[in-house]
């Protein structure tokens, strides 16, 4: 840290401790947030309300049915719960739509696979595609043998390294597959650790290049796979998929508000998105983000602790397959992003918390730090450098600081994106320690008698 950075920080410090008076931070919370986290822990009632939500609606996906009905469930209850504001706000969203799908090991023997096929692929001929395969580990690999993919379904046997690397063989795969003449391609899933249970998520195509069907299978089955052909024999599959784009339709972001007692304009914001992928039941990702922070105002109610700034629980629509609900939360209320106080998202499960990465200015990180201190007590003190999320992003991008919820994700990548996303993988304790994380750091920034530093131009 350089020397000027450092005097920041630490005039960051004095000031705030001015303005509070001689109290420090911590100490003038400590007795809020200790009541919030003894009323999380009370009961199950944060686990429960996601184990409802998930499992009376099932999976919430862009364009279905169930998003919809569960969104008008979740409004009727924040009004049940005596929330302030409570509305959804329209988005229009995208509506894919996944058909009927298969993938079948042809040859060397006969054998049906697990698969998905990914977000926005198109489908194939009513009889499928059938096809030899070519394996490559990587797309320079693919480059390197580009003369043998014509006609084949190329598969991307890349093993899991981190997400952000990985995920690229999900996203451009159909794109990379196609330049070389592939008639489909196939992935291997996107996860650590496999049962035999593929993964979903979004992928792309590039309008300069023709569009072929692109899905994902389990680990163990790629690696089958490409040990047949390591052997010489001829593996070929049968991919059949009904995927089918249709029209955008009518979505929502529901909102909810405990409303300030002084500058009831100026908010911190907290959610996650309350869509999901069209199989498994969205627990992990993410009904348990929106749960957490709506959970977390729910208490601050309860417990009669209304801050001096409105607090905000949103659940965005459509972050799965379109970003559509984060982009029209920023359309709707750019003309308050100076108002936004903070953005704060969860959405990489609601396990034990770790602590937060907040982005913003040197003074405000200092703030928050301090506010750190409250959840150190069950370890979830740690502050760093640079979180957010993707649908506070849009926000970020006008000014306003943010910050993602960190927690212990070892297995997030398990379950992610699979038919295993349900509420048996969260812990009730793990679920309520995240709401008592959230609750505290959005209440403090909510009621220092200062705002926080920064903010939405």
């Amino acid at each position: 840290m350089t020397p000027r950075r450092t005097s920041l920080l630490a005039l960051a410090a004095v000031l705030l401790t001015s303005s509070l008076g001689a109290q420090p931070l911590a100490d003038r919370y400590r007795p809020a947030a200790d009541r919030i986290v003894a009323a999380a822990l009370a009961d199950s009632a944060a686990w429960k309300r996601i184990a409802e939500l998930t499992e009376r609606f099932g999976h919430r996906f862009s364009g279905s049915a169930s998003l919809e009905q569960a969104i008008d469930w979740i409004m009727v209850q924040m009004k049940a719960d005596g929330l302030d504001n409570v509305r959804g706000e329209p988005v229009m969203v995208p509506h894919w739509v996944r058909g009927r799908e298969s993938i079948e090991l042809i040859s060397p023997r006969r054998e049906s696979l697990p698969m998905l096929g990914l977000g926005g692929s198109i489908g194939t001929p009513p009889a499928g595609i059938t096809a030899d395969v070519m394996v490559v580990a990587n797309f320079d690999e693919l480059k390197a043998r580009a003369s043998e993919a014509r006609g084949k379904i190329v598969l991307f046997n890349a093993p899991f390294t981190n997400y952000g690397a990985t995920v690229a063989y999900r996203r451009n795969g159909a794109v990379e597959a196609a330049r070389v003449g592939a008639v489909a391609s196939v992935i291997r899933s996107v996860t650590p650790y496999s049962m035999r249970t593929p993964h979903t998520g979004s992928m792309a195509y590039d309008s300069t290049v023709r569009k072929i069907p692109h899905a994902a299978i389990a680990p163990e089955d790629a690696d089958m796979i490409a040990r047949m052909i390591a052997r010489g024999e001829r593996v070929r599959l049968k991919v059949t998929m009904g995927a089918r784009t249709l029209p955008d339709v009518m979505s929502r972001n529901v909102i909810g508000e405990l409303r300030g007692t002084e500058r009831p304009e100026e908010m911190v914001v907290m959610g996650g998105h309350i869509d999901s992928w069209d199989v498994g039941r969205g627990a992990m990702d993410d009904a348990g983000g929106v749960v957490a922070a709506w959970e977390g105002i729910r208490l601050l109610k309860a417990l009669g602790l209304r801050p001096r700034r409105t607090i905000r629980v949103v659940g965005w629509t459509n972050e799965e397959n379109g970003m559509r609900g984060g982009n029209a939360y920023r359309d709707a209320h750019r003309a308050q992003a100076r108002n936004h106080v903070l953005m704060m998202e969860s959405d990489g499960g609601v396990f034990s918390p770790r602590g937060f990465g907040f982005t913003g200015t040197d003074s405000a990180f200092a703030i928050i730090q301090q506010v750190g201190r409250l959840l150190e007590g069950f370890g979830a003190g740690a502050i760093t450098r640079g979180g957010g999320g993707a649908d506070i992003g849009p926000m970020m991008e006008l000014g306003v600081p943010g910050m993602g919820l960190n927690v212990d994700d070892t297995k997030y990548f398990w379950y992610h994106h699979t038919n295993a996303d349900t509420i048996d993988k969260m812990s009730p304790r793990e679920v309520a320690l995240a709401t008592a994380a959230m609750a505290i750091m959005a209440y403090v920034v909510a009621d220092m008698p200062d705002r926080l530093p920064g903010g939405g131009r």
